[in-house]
């Protein structure tokens, strides 16, 4: 009887195949590294300056790129072969996190070179998780969609919430540039893996002249506001990232002077957010099939709500711990259901675009909620900066539950497509 459940569950599991496997496993190492870089980051601005709002602006400076590139960046994903860029990529943010390196060693890493870092890892983030969700369909069968975005989440989360920032956080203690370098090195092996990768998506060829390229970036922009449900998505997740990196910016400065912990107990904060990611993106898409796709985005919204009421009325670092894993849980659940949707519903030769359009939304929330988190921390607090949040998250959860009545994402039934996309791939 158990060898038989075990074959059936076995069966029900889709294959996802190698190059999955490898772009699982660049995700993974590159992620360990942005976890150290994620903990030093604000431990070295902190070590540069006490003022929230200088602290707020590195957070900023990553952020900024998602707005000022993120049209841009679809169009390049859309029209390049996405494993080279890739590649690429990988080996210019080693080459930037290495100078970081190099400019704390030799005494001059102050803020603006920490700011400039920073804002180029942020390009090169615009590019890479955009290129990631685009290839994703092409190297994995469509039934494995939701398995396939869960895993690569898992393992983001896990690197960049759990074991990177214990690491990163260790690390700062003994030298200030070392996690900087060992997140650089981590960038040369995603890049080793990517290139490993043997299928991708055909490259096409672009429009010649000024106006086709303008009316080309404006496309996705154009479908995407023509699409009601992702429209709407798309706005609500630029509130929910608002709310959420307001609270991120300024969870170093509350670690410090509100819960008394040092670098390694911050390291600890962020690690228990990780744990709370890692066990959403292992029981995400169960949850959804289990609740619908409304259910889901309404239960996230409590849960991020319930994460920063909890952060804003206890002062305590336990407390502290199990809100971050509650909210990680949350925007782990939101973005399966939403990545989801957008690579089944949007059409394959807009997908760059209208994901980067989408993103452009979405993440702009990031650089607002960095700095607004700041200005408040520094003005009031960053308790009002979490008690704030509760009430844009309690908002949010009413609208989406009233919106789950009308059942408006399962109306949004995805476009039928071929069941293998795999012939259509270069090698």
């Amino acid at each position: 009887m158990s060898a038989s459940v075990a074959d059936q569950a076995g069966a029900q599991r889709p294959r996802l195949g190698g190059d999955f496997s490898r772009l699982w496993w660049s995700a993974a190492v590159s992620s360990l590294g942005d976890g150290a870089t994620i903990a030093a980051g604000p431990l070295l601005a902190t070590r540069l300056t006490d003022d929230p709002r200088l602290i707020g602006a590195a957070s900023v400076a990553f952020t900024a790129p998602f707005i000022l590139f993120g049209i841009p960046a679809g169009l390049l994903v859309d029209r390049v072969d996405i494993r080279a860029m890739m590649v690429r990529v990988d080996i210019a943010r080693a080459i930037v996190l290495g100078v970081l390196a190099l400019g704390i060693l030799g005494g001059w890493g102050g803020l603006p070179l920490l700011y400039a870092c920073m804002f180029l890892l942020g390009v090169g983030e615009v590019l890479c998780r955009n290129a990631a969700q685009v290839l994703v369909p092409f190297i994995t069968p469509r039934a494995g969609l939701a398995t396939a975005n869960a895993r690569i989440m898992a393992a983001q989360e896990a690197g960049t919430g759990f074991v990177g920032p214990l690491a990163g956080a260790l690390l700062f203690g003994v030298a200030a540039a070392l996690p900087f370098g060992v997140d650089a090195a981590t960038f040369l092996c995603s890049a080793v893996l990517v290139s490993r990768i043997r299928r991708t998506r055909p490259v096409r060829s672009g429009p010649s002249g000024g106006s086709g390229v303008l009316s080309e970036m404006l496309a996705g922009a154009k479908w995407l506001y023509a699409h009601r449900l992702l429209r709407s998505l798309a706005l609500v997740s630029c509130l929910i990232n608002l709310a959420g990196n307001a609270m991120l910016a300024v969870l170093v400065v509350h670690s410090g002077k509100e819960l008394q912990l040092g670098p390694f107990g911050y390291g600890v904060l962020l690690a228990c957010q990780a744990v709370g990611a890692v066990t959403a993106s292992r029981f995400a898409p169960a949850l959804t099939e289990r609740l619908g796709r409304e259910g889901a985005l309404v239960a996230t919204a409590v849960l991020i709500a319930t994460s920063e009421t909890v952060l804003a009325t206890v002062p305590s670092a336990y407390a502290a711990g199990a809100a971050l894993a509650v909210f990680a849980c949350g925007t782990v659940t939101w973005n399966v259901v939403v990545v989801v949707l957008r690579q089944t519903l949007v059409p394959q030769h807009l997908l760059g675009r209208a994901n980067s359009v989408y993103r452009l939304v979405a993440w702009g929330g990031l650089p607002i909620g960095a700095a607004a988190g700041g200005i408040v921390a520094a003005e009031i607090g960053t308790r009002a900066v979490f008690g704030i949040g509760a009430v844009v998250m309690a908002v949010i959860a009413a609208a989406l539950l009233a919106g789950a009545r009308r059942q408006w994402v399962t109306r949004a039934e995805p476009a039928p497509r071929p069941a293998d996309t795999h012939g259509a791939d270069t090698h």
